[in-house]
């Protein structure tokens, strides 16, 4: 064995000394959505329907995540129900043994279909509501869809499933958040995400039509932690707030190529669901290479992996196995440095970047959303104008 041979061996068993087995895995069925969001975390670029992978490509991908360990498959989209395979999909993602979690919207959902998604051994459904009050609702989702969400709650629980009620929260909606956790106790979720937007993507494109002020945030935390303490045991609250207004970063999907990996409609293996905004990195297929394999070997996976790549002030932090330096997607959006420390630190030699998103909260009209592409069906008319002069802040 040469030497260049023997030092690429070196760093795949040091690699390999410090991988994790992943514990979930998320299955990106579709683009193909009837909302709109401004905020979605599809990439920019969405795939077409022409492009996705097949049934058994799928059933493929869900055996080989249980030979590495994975535990939990989770389907998402777009809109995961507007594949006609999905229940074939959990039949057999709970056949071997995956805990099954299906992320929707809610609004092309049948109780009969969900009888069939039950029977086929799904464990769990997540729905997605914008707002409490339906017409904001509908504006956010750019869809008339509001109704048939609260509806299809109900029948989530009727059949036996368990619910958790995701609330994308901003700036034109958290006026409503005492509302909306009143509204999961009322639909009897077992758990509230309350997530506040992440900018990158679309959210990115809409930051200055979502980025909440301070104190919209401050409010909100002292709601949440009064809620958490009053509906113990009751609604679970899972909270994540917008961390520009943060000291320190999130550790984004507990670190880069160590918990969890993504699978797009088109069958590339991503480290979490934005990295496709990593236009410097190339992501392989599972139609091409084994799952174990991309997890292991693969460029993609291994470029952030650990701690080597950071820069200072990262390298020396005694914080960098805790955050692993920052969500890598908001860091290249942010800075168009492919190793930049994390803006949201308040460490990092980027931190001023945030300085004009930050000065613009509160001071601007809120300007017209920029809506998702891909629907199957279209958005409703006239939702990009801002008509609701009581939702500036």
């Amino acid at each position: 064995m040469n030497e260049k041979d023997l030092e690429q061996s070196n760093t795949e068993n040091i690699v390999k000394q410090k991988l994790q087995i992943p514990y979930a895995v998320l299955c990106e069925l579709t683009h193909r959505c009837p909302l709109s969001c401004p905020y979605c975390s599809n990439p920019v670029e969405l795939e077409m329907k022409s492009k996705e992978i097949d049934t058994e490509t799928w059933k493929k991908a869900l055996s080989e995540s249980v030979k590495i360990g994975i535990l939990q498959a989770h389907f998402s989209g777009g809109e995961p129900t507007a594949r006609k395979d999905l229940e074939e999909l959990i039949q057999h993602a709970s056949s071997i043994g995956l805990y099954t979690n299906l992320i929707t919207s809610g609004v092309l959902v049948t109780e009969e279909r969900l009888k069939k998604f039950y029977d086929a051994g799904l464990d769990h459904v997540q729905v997605s509501i914008q707002d409490t009050d339906p017409d904001n609702s509908e504006k956010i989702a750019g869809y008339k869809g509001h109704a048939k969400k609260l509806h299809t709650c109900g029948l989530i629980r009727k059949v036996g499933l368990p619910l958790t009620v995701n609330a994308v929260m901003h700036r034109q909606n958290l006026h409503n958040l005492k509302e909306m956790i009143d509204l999961a106790v009322e639909l009897d979720a077992e758990r509230l995400e309350v997530a506040q937007v992440q900018y990158y993507g679309w959210a990115l494109k809409n930051q200055t039509a979502f980025l909440p002020t301070k104190e919209q945030l401050d409010n909100a935390t002292e709601i949440v932690e009064e809620a958490r303490i009053r509906l113990k045991g009751i609604l679970a609250i899972d909270y994540v707030v917008p961390d520009y207004y943060a000291k320190r970063p999130k550790s984004c999907m507990g670190g880069w190529g160590r918990q969890f990996l993504n699978i797009t409609p088109a069958g590339k293996v991503l480290p979490c669901h934005a990295a496709e905004s990593l236009n410097f990195l190339e992501f392989d297929n599972i139609k091409d290479k084994p799952l174990s394999w991309i997890w292991e070997h693969s460029e993609s996976f291994n470029r952030f992996r650990g701690t080597s790549w950071m820069p200072e002030p990262c390298q020396s932090c005694d914080r960098k196995e805790i955050d692993w330096g920052g969500c890598r997607c908001q860091a290249f959006a942010l800075t168009g440095n492919e190793n930049a420390t994390d803006p949201t630190c308040e460490f990092s030699p980027y931190r001023n970047v945030l300085d004009e998103p930050l000065s613009k909260v509160g001071t601007e009209e809120i300007p017209e959303f920029i809506y998702r592409k891909i629907n199957v069906r279209k958005p409703i008319i006239g939702v990009g104008h801002n008509s609701n002069k009581s939702l500036k802040s």
